[in-house]
């Protein structure tokens, strides 16, 4: 092969992609995490609920620009180069990122304050939204045919450890200081940190060498010159991305959410079940679960991408239903037994706006370890809070956990998948497109229409109708109209590694 660039290593290829990309969802994910409090320092504090739909809001801004991301870089990637693209995005995400931790307060510098959130959530999203497909094209276009799978599927874990690592980060850091001092300035410390991380990994990245592949086009001159007409205009081209939106990544995307965040907000916000404890059980789910990415990454390479990714929509689909009722089932008061004699009321006094808050506490404990709080604070809604006992808790973890096996199942493979399916001018632009549409719009969606689903039918396992039924359509698609691919198609020529 007539490159100029010389061979460089496929594990330092991969730290380098993955390092980045981890790196770019933490920053993308704090924000959700932070959603609380940042409700409470941008927007104003007069109606606390609709300044926490606005946050809401605000961080799905960022799935909905992601496929606009996806058009813009995946463009640029195409025709400058797949290094240069994703440094590009790095810097993008951890700019802004920092940026937010920098911000005024709403008391400070009124509505410019969530104004400036906007912008910089919407450039998070533009820059995530080139992120994922130049990373997974690097990495697939230094590997070898028959270990595409396994090797992309590093790529794979960076989203389920970005969730994993900013929870980690949150989490330290409020346990460092004070509540007060947390709520005050310190989380904006995991926005800070951002900026060290980014540089470490542009330094890494910096360091590599453009794809072998592209380095070939675009020594030959057959670089792609428009590679939205190609991807877009060309009927055949269409066609394929058509395919791997509705028969691949519209149905991954639900599995992929539905198995981590609408997990987490069932257990907070329909089980009730305490913040710490509640985040613990997903985090050690997603512990335990992650090798599994690269399991059936490198299970694809044996038995091909489609047939793991299509089995992993179908089970979802079956057991999201029974896994719900289960998980629902262990805060049935019903079923327990009432300790009677650990019954007890609690009073506090806070200061709010310098004002005396007094707070009631109605504490039960149960023979099975779980304890049931009721607060009522005055002038506000009676709220319940759930801490389970250690058995409780282990079979929350399973159940989470075997969700998180439907994830791997359909997210491991898909990267090397998409990239299989395009050739190689127009691959960033063609498979950005169909993954961040299935995964930031139809994923992302769901939590939003899950519980408009819930409120139609009254029924809190309604919201499971959304991914289940996208499950099942996406799968029927795949089945019928995509082939299974085979593992040099869409790439011209052997990688050298």
């Amino acid at each position: 092969m007539n490159v100029s660039n010389p061979k460089q290593n496929i594990w330092q290829v991969i730290f380098a992609s993955s390092a980045g990309t981890l790196i770019e969802w933490y920053d993308f994910y704090i924000f959700g995490s932070l959603s609380m409090i940042l409700a409470e320092k941008f927007f104003p504090d007069s109606n606390p609920t609709l300044a926490y739909i606005a946050t809401l809001a605000t961080f799905a801004i960022g799935f909905v620009v992601r496929p606009f991301g996806a058009i813009v870089f995946g463009r640029l990637g195409d025709m400058v180069g797949r290094k240069y693209t994703f440094l590009l995005t790095l810097l993008i995400m951890g700019g802004s990122t920092f940026a937010i931790g920098l911000i005024p307060s709403f008391a400070t510098i009124g509505y410019l304050a969530p104004v400036l959130v906007l912008i910089l959530r919407l450039a998070q999203g533009l820059a995530l939204g080139g992120e994922y497909g130049g990373a997974a094209t690097y990495v697939a276009e230094h590997s070898p045919a028959n270990r595409r799978g396994y090797f992309t599927s590093f790529i794979q874990t960076t989203a389920t450890l970005g969730l994993f690592v900013s929870l980690g980060v949150i989490l330290a850091t409020r346990l460092s200081m004070t509540p007060e001092a947390f709520s005050d300035w310190g989380w904006r410390i995991p926005f800070w940190l951002s900026v060290f991380l980014v540089l470490m990994s542009y330094y890494i990245r910096i360091k590599l060498h453009e794809s072998p592949l592209f380095s070939k086009l675009k020594a030959e001159g057959k670089t792609s010159k428009n590679p939205l007409k190609e991807s877009f205009g060309n009927k055949e081209n269409l066609k394929l991305v058509l395919l791997a939106l509705f028969g691949a990544t519209m149905g991954q995307g639900v599995v992929w959410y539905t198995g981590q965040f609408y997990a987490l907000s069932f257990l907070q916000n329909t089980m009730k079940v305490e913040f710490i404890q509640s985040n613990i059980i997903i985090a050690t789910a997603l512990f335990f679960g992650t090798p599994l990415f690269i399991l059936f990454g490198h299970l694809s390479d044996k038995i091909g991408r489609k047939k793991i990714m299509m089995a992993g929509m179908l089970v979802a689909a079956i057991s999201y239903f029974p896994i719900y009722h289960a998980m629902d089932a262990t805060v049935d008061l019903s079923r327990k037994q009432e300790m009677t004699e650990r019954y007890r009321i609690e009073s506090t006094t806070t200061l709010l706006n310098n004002a005396p808050v007094e707070h009631t506490r109605k504490i039960r404990e149960y023979s099975d370890g779980t304890t049931v709080t009721e607060i009522t604070t005055a002038n506000k809604p009676v709220t319940k809070e759930v801490k389970l006992g250690q058995n409780q808790t282990i079979w929350l973890i399973f159940l989470v956990f075997v969700q998180v096996v439907f994830v791997t199942m359909v997210y491991g493979p898909i990267a090397a998948f998409l990239v299989e399916l395009f050739p190689t001018r127009i691959r960033y632009t063609s498979m950005s497109l169909p993954y961040h549409i299935g995964n930031g719009v139809f994923g992302g969606m769901l939590p939003a229409i899950a519980t408009l689903l819930v409120q139609r039918y009254n029924n809190h396992l309604a919201g499971l109708i959304y991914p289940v039924a996208v499950a099942v359509i996406c799968m029927v698609i795949g089945i019928v109209f995509i082939r299974e691919r085979k593992s040099k198609d869409g790439f011209e020529e052997e990688p050298e590694v």
